[in-house]
């Protein structure tokens, strides 16, 4: 088949390699001048299964009231904020009923376990070397913090999740270079969960897809699409070109915030609204000082990673707001947690080090998990709604679609993941 791919975010070229791969012919579009700018340019890097868990959960909404007082809140709701986004928190409250929280937290469960599995695949076949290290801890700065951890560590068990939960000595003999000044009450070990720096990995699927005959068009705007002919891409490449029609036999949407305009002409309504998330990234000064995995403080939702020669701290769950300005707050809050773990480990702005402080877009649908596969209108399949977990989640929706777009059941159940959902 002859498909185009909207989007080369870490969604949009994992999507063109599994589709490569099974020799279709593929074409991306991607509206930046490289792949994987945007949302999967400098995220946490984070790939933990047992953690991927919906935004919308029992209890949430009277968090972020109370988080509204709070310095250095994890989750929080800016002024202005547009119409659609007090539509989307509408939809986002009543996804964290119960009964709703649970059925999709498993729908995510499934999905993120196979995509892990297909990550290690992919990284062993294609002997793909990109920064990574396994291990993952969860710093729990007091008991409170390990009481309220402990539901989630059930979840944890139920699903077959290797574990430990650790004193702060056994923590400090896993990450040595924890700062002995600060004091916690244990962590939560998780020895098979890793991070991994997502824009290289995209970087380094992208040169394999081509390889395999994939072709990538940057600096490409693709119109909303045309009820009557939906394969049918109006494309303009650069910014005084002349639009050009392209015909395809199959259209799969994977362009994060843009998707919505794209699908609403052939009567497809997405409810995607930006999440936004912080990071700053920044040269390691000495290596005994850094941390040696992914570790994430609990009480701050603030990860920390060790990504090859590199640190990178990234947190904030931020809607409403404007989309180009950086809050100070929420880039001091990463600053405050790297200080308060490891202090010392990273060259930072002060020192005349080059910084990368980053805010990126997470495109999140209300209730948490993506949305995969065939639409009503006919060719025009969608790979969407990953919010901030697109790097976890990614490889294994690339998989299933593919699958079946080929008209081959998916290895994973993908249950409550079809557009469908939007629709009851």
């Amino acid at each position: 088949m002859k498909i185009a791919i909207v989007g080369a975010g870490i969604i949009g070229v994992t999507t063109a390699y599994e589709l490569a791969a099974d020799g279709h012919e593929v074409t991306v579009y991607e509206r930046h001048g490289a792949a994987a700018l945007e949302t999967s340019f400098a995220n946490a890097g984070v790939v933990a299964p047992g953690y991927v868990t919906p935004w919308a959960a029992p209890g949430m909404p009277a968090k972020v009231a109370r988080y509204l007082f709070s310095r250095h809140a994890p989750v929080r709701v800016c002024w202005p904020i547009a119409a659609h986004e007090v539509g989307w928190m509408m939809r986002w409250r009543r996804a964290c009923e119960l009964d709703t929280y649970l059925a999709n937290r498993a729908r995510l469960h499934r999905l993120a376990f196979y995509s892990r599995h297909r990550l290690h695949q992919l990284t062993e076949d294609l002997q793909l070397e990109y920064d990574h290290s396994t291990g993952y801890m969860v710093l729990l700065r007091s008991e409170k913090d390990r009481k309220l951890v402990q539901p989630g560590l059930q979840v944890l068990r139920d699903a077959g999740v290797k574990f430990a939960e650790v004193d702060a000595e056994q923590a400090r003999v896993l990450e040595p270079a924890l700062n002995p000044d600060t004091p916690f009450a244990g962590a939560i070990h998780l020895p098979d969960d890793e991070v991994g720096n997502c824009r290289q990995f995209a970087l380094l699927l992208k040169n394999q897809a081509q390889a395999l005959g994939a072709k990538f068009e940057f600096n490409a705007t693709v119109a909303p699409l045309d009820p009557a002919l939906p394969t049918q891409l109006r494309v303009t490449l650069g910014e005084d070109a002349t639009p050009q029609l392209r015909r395809f036999d199959a259209v799969v949407v994977c362009s994060g915030l843009g998707a919505a305009a794209l699908l609403r002409p052939v009567g497809i309504k997405v409810p995607l609204a930006a999440v936004h998330g912080y990071s700053i990234s920044a040269p390691i000064r000495e290596p005994l000082n850094a941390p040696r995995s992914g570790l994430m403080d609990e009480r701050y939702k603030v990860s920390i990673s060790r990504l090859g020669n590199r640190v990178r701290v990234a947190g904030s769950a931020e809607i409403g707001g404007q989309p180009n300005q950086k809050r100070p707050s929420a880039i001091n809050t990463l600053y405050k947690v790297l200080g308060d773990w490891f202090p010392g480990a990273a060259q930072l702005a002060n020192t005349g080090a080059a910084v990368q402080e980053w805010k990126g877009a997470r495109p999140m649908l209300p209730d948490g998990p993506p949305v995969l596969g065939a639409t009503h209108a006919p060719g025009i399949w969608v790979n969407i709604g990953h919010g901030s977990s697109g790097w976890a989640l990614a490889c294994g929706s690339a998989r299933a679609v593919a699958d079946l777009i080929s008209a081959r059941p998916a290895e994973v159940d993908l249950e409550g993941l079809g557009v469908e959902r939007l629709e009851s």
